[in-house]
């Protein structure tokens, strides 16, 4: 049997949602986790591109949703997950925004404390905050008992 041209399948542009390229190979439905969170709608339409040919790095992952803009807390969850992301903000089919994730000086509400007698993993309600004290390779600190925390990923949202 003599086979044809090979098929390219394409994933669909977007009318209106948030593109995040560039994830490290193999992260997309970490990151997609994060921006479940946020609340992705019923009529989102989810687009996933695993193992995927870059030219700025081998191999990447890209992800697409419709009808989300993510928030400022996803994406600093995603900048300590994929620092080397990009953001797309789509309006009408057409990239209005576009910028790199970056890592603030402080994060948040978005980890836990490895700390178990750390304030924030107590009765208290008191939200988690980290300093940010190196960003490559990323190391942070809770701002309320200094411990440092090296790893995060098994503890994002």
């Amino acid at each position: 049997m003599e086979s044809g041209p090979a098929r390219e399948l394409k994933i669909t542009p977007i009318r209106n949602g948030t593109v995040i390229d560039h994830i490290p190979d193999g992260l997309a439905l970490e990151v997609l986790r994060i921006i479940g969170g946020s609340g992705l709608h019923r009529n989102s339409t989810v687009s996933i591109a695993m193992h995927v040919r870059s030219a700025k790095q081998e191999w990447k992952d890209i992800l697409k949703v419709e009808n989300v803009e993510i928030s400022d807390r996803a994406a600093n969850a995603i900048a300590l997950l994929a620092p080397s992301a990009t953001i797309s903000i789509i309006r009408d089919f057409a990239v209005r925004e576009k910028h790199p994730v970056t890592l603030p000086d402080r994060i948040d509400g978005i980890l836990r404390c490895p700390n178990l007698e750390c304030i924030t993993n107590l009765t208290e309600p008191v939200e988690t905050s980290f300093e940010v004290v190196h960003h490559r390779p990323i190391r942070l600190r809770c701002r309320y008992c200094d411990e440092p925390v090296t790893d995060f990923l098994p503890q994002l949202p």
